[in-house]
Parts: C-alpha cells; sequence; structure tokens
C-alpha cells in the first residue's frame, strides 16, 4: 500500500546526528518535523550498561552487522564493520569516549572549504554549546579570561586551569551531552601511563583543548555509570511535550523523491519510506536531512541516482546527477593490537576467569554503578607520535586492562594488557558502493587499509611506540612480555605485515560524501552542507568530514549537527 504524508522537515536516520536535529529544528513550535530510523527504539537493557556493547555489536537488534570485503592490507581479512541500527544510532553501541580532535583537523577543513566557520575557532562553541561537562556541572560556568574563541589550541603540558579560572573558555556546562569521568582506575593503567610519561608523553587531564597530546584517562559519555546516548540526550527529554516532532521507527528510506527543479538541477521533494510493510511517500516543504552516517548516506544517494555514473548504470539505476564523490574518500581508524602478559597485578582477565568473579563484579556494578560493568571499551588514552620528527601528535593509544583472541571471544587466561594504537591521520582511502538495485541489500564496504606507504610505516613505527613505553622503568615491577605481535617480528616490512594480521577497525567510517567548495569536482555537499545540484537536500553526518578528525568521531558528528542546525533555522 502507498499513502503520501507531509512535513516540513524530513531527517533519514535516528542517531547522533539525526537526534541532535531533531531537538533542534523541532523547537520552533510552528515547524513540523519527521524523524526516520530505521532500528527500533533504544530499549534494549544492553544498550545502557556500559559493558553491554559486547552485546550490542553483530547484534541484529542494534547493529547493521556490516562487513567489508577482503583487504589486501589486512592479508586478505574481512572485518565485523559495525553500524548502529537502532535509535541513538552508534551513541547506543560505540565505545563512550568524548574526543573532540586536534585544532588543526578544523582549521583544515575550513581551508579546504572555503568557510571560515568550520575553523578551530568556528566549531568551539558548537560543541560548547551541547555539552554537559562534569567540571561545570552544577555551577554558574565562569567567564573567560579571553571574551574572544581561542583560535591556537592550549599547549597540553602547561597546568589546566581550575573551574574556578578560565575552563569555561573550552568546555560547556548547560548542555545535552554529558561527559564525566570513569568510575574506576588501574594500578596496571596507572603504570602504563607513568612509562608513557617517562618515554616523553606528558601527561594529561583534558584532550579537548585543541591539541589532545598526552596520556591520561579518557572522558566518557555516561551518567552516573549507565551509557549516555544521543536518544537520551535530546529526544526523551522532548518527545511527550513537542507535538510537532514526530518519530518513526523500523522505518526504511528505499529511495529519495527528486523532480526537475530548473536550470538543469534537481530538487528533493521527499522520500519513500517502507514501514510496517507499506510503502511510504513523505514530502518536505523545506528540506530532507540525511543522517544516515557514512555507510547509509552514500548508499541511500546511490539508489537516488546520484553518484557516480558508471556505477548506478551497471545496476540499472537512471543517472540523475553523475557525482563520483558519493561513497568515495572513505577514511576509518585502523588499530593496531599490541598485548604484553603482565604479573602481579589485577587485571579484568584475572577478575573475570571464574564466576566468582564474575558474579562479584555484577554486584559491585549494581550496587555502586562501578567496576569493570561501568567499563567503556577502553580507559587510558595516550596520544603521541610515531616518531619525532611527525611536526603533530599522529597516533592513539587506547589501553584496556583485559586481552582477548579477537572481539567477542573469552578473555585470556593469563593476565595481560592491550595497548591498541591507530593512525589518527591515515592516507588511505577507500569506497562504499551499492551492489545492486535492492535497498535492503547490504552495500560493498572497501576501507583500502593500510595501502599506501606511509600508512605501513606508521603502523610499523606505532608498535616500537608501545615497546618503548612498555620497556620504561614504571612497567618494569609488572614483568611485562610481549604477546602480540611477539618480539621476533622486528623491521618495517616484518611489522607492517603482521600489522595487517593483528589490526581491526576502531570503527570511525567518515568522509563518504564530503564537502568542499561547489567547484571541486570530489565534494558531494557544500561548505553549509547542502547536496550540490540538489535543492532541498542536505546531509549532516560523518560522511561530510572531508578528512577524518584525530580522535575518536562521535562527539565531531554531534558538532557537524549543531551548526547545521543553526544554518538550516537561518534559512527559514
Amino acid at each position: 500500500m502507498d499513502s503520501f504524508v507531509e512535513f516540513d522537515y524530513v531527517i533519514i536516520g535516528g542517531g547522533s546526528a539525526g537526534a541532535l536535529l531533531a531537538n533542534r529544528l523541532s523547537a520552533d513550535p510552528s515547524r513540523s518535523v519527521l524523524l526516520v530510523e530505521a532500528g527500533g527504539p533504544d530499549d534494549y537493557p544492553w544498550i545502557h550498561i556500559p559493558v553491554g556493547y559486547l552485546y550490542c555489536i553483530d547484534n541484529p537488534r542494534t547493529d547493521w552487522r556490516f562487513r567489508t570485503e577482503a583487504e589486501a592490507g589486512l592479508n586478505g581479512r574481512s572485518l565485523l564493520y559495525p553500524r548502529g541500527k537502532v535509535l541513538g544510532g552508534c551513541s547506543s553501541i560505540n565505545g563512550m569516549l568524548y574526543m573532540r580532535g586536534q585544532a588543526r583537523d578544523y582549521d583544515g577543513w575550513a581551508a579546504l572549504a572555503g568557510e571560515p566557520d568550520w575553523s578551530w575557532a568556528g566549531v568551539l562553541p558548537d560543541f560548547k554549546r551541547h555539552e554537559n561537562h562534569h567540571r561545570l556541572r552544577g555551577r554558574r560556568a565562569p567567564e573567560p579570561v579571553s571574551r574572544s574563541v581561542p583560535s591556537q589550541p592550549m599547549d597540553p603540558t602547561q597546568r589546566l586551569p581550575s573551574i574556578d579560572e578560565d575552563v569555561g573558555t573550552w568546555h560547556g556546562g548547560d548542555g545535552e551531552w554529558r561527559v564525566e569521568k570513569q568510575r574506576l582506575r588501574w594500578d596496571i593503567l596507572d603504570a602504563f601511563a607513568q612509562a608513557a610519561q617517562q618515554a616523553g608523553v606528558p601527561a594529561t587531564d583534558d584532550f579537548n583543548r585543541g591539541s589532545n597530546e598526552g596520556v591520561g584517562y579518557f572522558e566518557v559519555n555516561q551518567k552516573n555509570g549507565w551509557r549516555w546516548n544521543a536518544s537520551k540526550a535530546f529526544l526523551r527529554p522532548i518527545l511527550k511535550h513537542r507535538r510537532n516532532l514526530t518519530l518513526w521507527t523500523r522505518t526504511h528510506a528505499s529511495r529519495l523523491v527528486l523532480e526537475p527543479g530548473g536550470a538543469g538541477a534537481l530538487r528533493c521533494k521527499g522520500a519513500w519510506l517502507v514501514r510496517g510493510g507499506d510503502r511510504v511517500q513523505v514530502r518536505a516543504r523545506r528540506e530532507v536531512i540525511l543522517s544516515a552516517g557514512a555507510i547509509g548516506t552514500p548508499q541511500l544517494l546511490q539508489l537516488s541516482g546520484i553518484g557516480p555514473g558508471g556505477l548506478l548504470q551497471r545496476h540499472g539505476i537512471g543517472v540523475l546527477r553523475d557525482a563520483p564523490g558519493v561513497g568515495s574518500n572513505l577514511q576509518d581508524h585502523l588499530q593496531v593490537r599490541a598485548v604484553f602478559k603482565v604479573d602481579n597485578v589485577k587485571t579484568l582477565n584475572t577478575m573475570a576467569g571464574s564466576l566468582w568473579g564474575k558474579a562479584l563484579i555484577g554486584l559491585e556494578y549494581a550496587w555502586r554503578r562501578t567496576g569493570p560493568m561501568s567499563m567503556a571499551p577502553s580507559q587510558l588514552c595516550a596520544i603521541t607520535r610515531s616518531d619525532p620528527g611527525r611536526p603533530h601528535p599522529n597516533i592513539q593509544f587506547h589501553v584496556q586492562p583485559l586481552s582477548l583472541p579477537a572481539f567477542g571471544q573469552p578473555l585470556h587466561r593469563f593476565a595481560a594488557i592491550t595497548a591498541s594504537v591507530c593512525n589518527l591521520n591515515p592516507t588511505s582511502r577507500g569506497t562504499v558502493a551499492i551492489r545492486s538495485a535492492d535497498p535492503g541489500a547490504a552495500p560493498l564496504i572497501a576501507p583500502n587499509y593500510l595501502s599506501t606507504d606511509e600508512d605501513r610505516k606508521v603502523a610499523a613505527d606505532s608498535l616500537r611506540v608501545a615497546r618503548r613505553i612498555v620497556a620504561q622503568p614504571a612497567m618494569a615491577r609488572y614483568g611485562p612480555t610481549e604477546y602480540l605481535p611477539g618480539a621476533e617480528h622486528q623491521g618495517d616490512d616484518a611489522l607492517a605485515q603482521v600489522a595487517g594480521d593483528i589490526a581491526t577497525t576502531i570503527f570511525h567510517p567518515v568522509g563518504t560524501a564530503r564537502m568542499g567548495r561547489a567547484d571541486d569536482p570530489g565534494a558531494v555537499v557544500d561548505p553549509q552542507l547542502r547536496v550540490i545540484g540538489v535543492a532541498g537536500l542536505r546531509v549532516v553526518d560523518a560522511s561530510v568530514m572531508p578528512r577524518i578528525t584525530s580522535g575518536n568521531t562521535n562527539s565531531p558528528t554531534l558538532m557537524v549537527a549543531e551548526k547545521a542546525a543553526r544554518w538550516i533555522l537561518a534559512e527559514r
């Protein structure tokens, strides 16, 4: 059955970006907003327990369960490629780590797009607008020492300003996005942090002031030991009383409704959806906004006739706009997992090695909301250079007091830590492409990991940095022994080869509908995220990032949505 409904704004994708957009655009009661999510509501209990990501990833209830193609750089391996298929999107299944990236990331975006508002000075207010940071919560934010937005990041070696100084320059306290300290610590992680300092990495307790070089515990998106996702932050507080906001879950977008718009251009009038077995055409009086993510957005554009002409023709789809950039420029952070056995110290391997140990872990969380069940997937962060000649920090460690053969498998039976390290600025580029004209078919995802000499060199050097840190005096008391990749692997070629065997995605795909100047042949959207050559259509998610940020990508995606919401509302 076909039916027809109309709204002012139609947002496709109820993840991090879509949830924030729905909140901001529906604040005006005179405008109607439809938010469409392919997955169900975020009522699965494991979503909200931090360690529950183990039960949400590769679960059809919460994950699209994509896989990559076999990757030459990974020695022929194919990887699980999780993407949130539930209200809240990836914020409902991710690592909950709050990381903005580096100031130079955004200054680079501004230069590429020709839009100063994407610079560090331009994005910092958007980060702060929705932030609810623990340093400011419950207290009036102090006036910053300088009333102008800082154009340069703070030196991470300097002392962090106290709550009574200028922390308000860098953080917000009145927004919806909770940022808290973790509710645990580990002796072995404290020792790793000390060892990193002995190896030349400065200590920091704030990775989000523009320069994130340093070592310290991650801040997390949690509230009192529970996961804090985009649904809790931006949707639950408003759904009951904003009658102009409509939410449809378990609703799939199959293609966009595109019509001639004059002067050879197109206009997006709406989208075809499948809801409860019925086909529904929704029309947008103002705009259709794609927030389906770095995989879903290019897939929907290609299914609708916007994409590389040859690809569309091969699948029998009429080419409405030949846009080679749709689905290209895929970037991701690939983590290389180094594992070290340790002695005479508590790790999760030993704590959870028995039924009694697991019971104690469960009781601690039930009673205090602390302990291993409150853990993010990674607890300690270290950001440094893969070699001293690098002009800026370019690798990030996610350090965990545990080890396992692969994600989803049981923990090792020996005490160990994992020091996963990723190249923050990979030069490899991949693609996302439809396999057929069937909207239900998973797209072809080819990240093309470790396909450049530079990325292979950084992978090899990163393992050397891990070895150098673990060899420092602070770790000596625990007798660390390299388990993966193994001390027998030496030299650039050998280390790059073994990196392909032990590396896995850290779940940060971006860039597949990148922004750029209107005359840039690879750009999909203009600097204000409007699809080039198509009126009434905008992309607001991680796919618009021209280059991946130097850190975890969820909070930068929220910043993109915050900025886009201001632009959309200003155009009314």
